[in-house]
């Protein structure tokens, strides 16, 4: 006589996909042949138990994506959209604005560490003016990072004339 590989009965409409195992009372998938944790036979067979998951999984077009080894059924989340900025503002972040004066400090810092290094080819004025040169591009990068682009984008004075970030109130001293 030939083994069933159909269910006799499937509740398709229980959404669950874990169960409590009949014999150690712990959480283990339902379509499982056997209890993850303690081996109790939860199906006649692997084939029925396959069979039984697929008439489930197909009664729902949500359920197309489950796995039957899985407890829950995976929830399709988007990811939220967050806009950083306008949330760091809110919060009171000053978040800087992206540069490239950075780029321009580390060259600077690069030529002024040459002008140290001894090279014999090299006179002493040639590490002066290194020197001088290096300490030129370092300080254009970080007055531009600190003073030109920070009052670009933060202005200390608001369209209502009063401080940035303090709300003016009538009759204030």
């Amino acid at each position: 006589m030939a083994s069933a590989t159909k269910p006799r009965y499937v509740d398709v409409e229980n959404p669950a996909l874990a169960i409590d195992c009949p014999r150690c009372g712990l959480r283990t998938p339902r379509f499982l042949e056997y209890c993850r944790n303690c081996g109790f036979h939860l199906w006649p067979s692997s084939r029925v138990a396959s069979a039984a998951f697929q008439a489930w999984r197909d009664h729902d077009s949500a359920r197309a994506q489950t796995s039957r080894y899985a407890y829950e059924v995976p929830v399709e989340m988007a990811p939220p959209v967050i806009d950083y900025d306008e949330r760091a503002h809110e919060l009171g972040i000053h978040i800087f604005p992206s540069s490239n004066f950075p780029f321009v400090i580390s060259v600077g810092a690069f030529v002024l560490a040459l002008a140290v290094v001894h090279f014999s080819w090299m006179p002493l004025w040639g590490h002066i003016a290194l020197g001088l040169a290096g300490a030129a591009i370092f300080l254009v990068g970080v007055i531009g990072w600190v003073i030109v682009e920070d009052t670009r984008y933060y202005p200390a004075e608001t369209a209502e004339g009063g401080p940035a970030g303090h709300a003016h109130i009538e009759g204030s001293v």
